[in-house]
């Protein structure tokens, strides 16, 4: 069964399992103990901070591990903030970056700070000029993901890196996704990763803070892993970590190239296979594994149920999956369609024939779910009025687009039709929709229940 799916999760990397077996019966003492299995301990922890260190481009002691990327983002973000509080408590965040840093940014301006998001274009990427109209006299920290979790967009970390040292800011990095491909350019201040991500085991993170940075670790702290993340470190889990992050660095030129060829087949193909699909993310300036698309008139959660009996372990942004019924905070930061979509990321060793075997099932899953929900050919015959109004109040993703399309054609070319929805994702549907289709969106207004969004037919 193809599992689709290592930008949630990769799977255990094989040099992970053998580095792991190997420290657990080597590197189970205590590695701050001067006797001889503390002694062993610590060679290992050592090794492994300088394999880590190696490969993010820092020196062995600014890097530390941390039970999880997570805890490293929380971690870096909280210790840059405090370190520079001094200055201000201003804090800038781009609108895409993974859940961890805008829940820590959500923290911080609880407590009293500021944060500014930065916007992204239609592929999901930053400008650096972005971020220089962001950052001010108080900034504290500045924050940039290197690559997207959700579409795979690219960032211009140097770039940003740039424009925040001549402000004097620091940069945190958010480097899970991308750490296994490459290190991060640029004159970052502190980076972030996550060992699952590129095959190591669950459950270590790593944070590096460049010296000349300041850093001010909150919380409760230890003398374990430099003060800045405390208690006794999982050291097989670590050493598994770095030697599957050095064994995956050292497949990644050819894997990426092989990968990006299969990635280009679904970006192509999916759009010639499934009628009323977008493909979204950069088309060029993108990870080499992962590729994101989202389907018209489907439901997300019974698109997954279905590709998944079919044998395809696949993610998706789409609110159709989730219970809060809202889309994807990065779709909707891009403003692109969020209903029906998937998210392709393919694992080292994928198979031309498996991705091809994906690509026959999907058209006729698609096709399916369709069925289930109604979706409805356009009203027959020619314009029955000028405007026409839809209740879609009370009717979830993604139906209120499906009765849009359906009568789209009752109203002449320059007519419109309103629906009148009280579902979130209209907001953000809709107008893809149209961008879709070629028809002009209007815009919204007040409608209580709901908001009344207006379409005007172009063909």
């Amino acid at each position: 069964m193809p599992y689709f799916d290592t930008a949630s999760a990769a799977p255990l990397h094989p040099v992970a399992r053998q580095a792991l077996q190997a420290a657990l019966d080597e590197g189970w003492a205590d590695p701050a103990r001067l006797y001889r299995e503390g002694r062993r301990a610590r060679l290992l922890l050592d090794a492994a901070r300088e394999a880590a260190a190696e490969a993010v481009g820092c020196r062995p002691d600014e890097l530390v591990f941390t039970p999880s990327g997570t805890h490293a983002v929380h971690t870096g973000l909280a210790g840059a903030l405090a370190g520079r509080r001094r200055v201000g408590g201003h804090l800038v965040v781009s609108a895409v970056e993974h859940s961890s840093v805008l829940h820590a940014a959500a923290a911080h301006e609880a407590a009293g700070g500021t944060v500014t998001e930065v916007p992204v274009d239609r592929t999901g990427a930053v400008s650096a000029a972005g971020y220089a109209s962001a950052l001010g006299p108080g900034t504290a920290l500045a924050c940039l993901q290197s690559a997207n979790h959700e579409v795979g967009t690219v960032q211009p970390v140097a770039e940003v890196a740039e424009v925040c040292a001549a402000a004097g800011v620091p940069l945190l990095v958010d480097a899970a996704q991308s750490l296994g491909w490459g290190p991060v350019e640029g004159g970052w201040s502190v980076l972030t990763a996550s060992a699952h991500k590129w095959g190591g085991p669950a459950g270590v993170g790593l944070l590096a803070v460049r010296k000349g940075a300041r850093f001010s670790p909150q919380g409760p702290v230890d003398e374990r892993e430099f003060g800045r993340s405390p208690g006794f470190t999982n050291l097989p889990a670590v050493v598994a970590a770095a030697a599957s992050l050095r064994a995956v660095r050292a497949e990644a030129g050819a894997e990426a190239e092989r990968l990006r060829v299969l990635v280009d087949r679904i970006r192509r193909r999916v759009v010639r296979l499934v009628p009323d699909v977008e493909v979204v993310g950069h088309p060029e300036r993108r990870l080499p594994h992962l590729v994101t698309f989202s389907c018209l008139y489907v439901d997300g959660e019974s698109l997954l149920h279905e590709l998944d009996r079919a044998g395809y372990s696949v993610s998706s942004g789409s609110s159709c999956t989730s219970s809060t019924l809202t889309p994807s905070h990065v779709l909707r930061a891009m403003g692109v369609l969020s209903e029906g979509n998937v998210r392709v990321s393919l694992p080292a060793g994928t198979t031309a024939e498996e991705v091809n075997g994906f690509l026959e099932v999907l058209p006729g899953v698609v096709a399916g779910v369709r069925g289930t929900l109604g979706v409805a050919e356009p009203v027959e015959g020619g314009p029955v009025a000028d405007s026409l109004e839809i209740d879609a109040l009370g009717l979830r993703c993604p139906q209120p687009v499906i009765e849009l399309a359906r009568v789209i054609g009752s109203v002449p070319v320059g007519g419109t039709v309103t629906v009148v929805s009280d579902d979130e994702v209209a907001r953000l549907d809709i107008p893809a929709w149209c961008t879709l289709r070629g028809h002009t969106y209007l815009g919204e207004s007040p409608r209580i229940p709901g908001t009344a969004y207006t379409v005007r037919r172009r063909s």
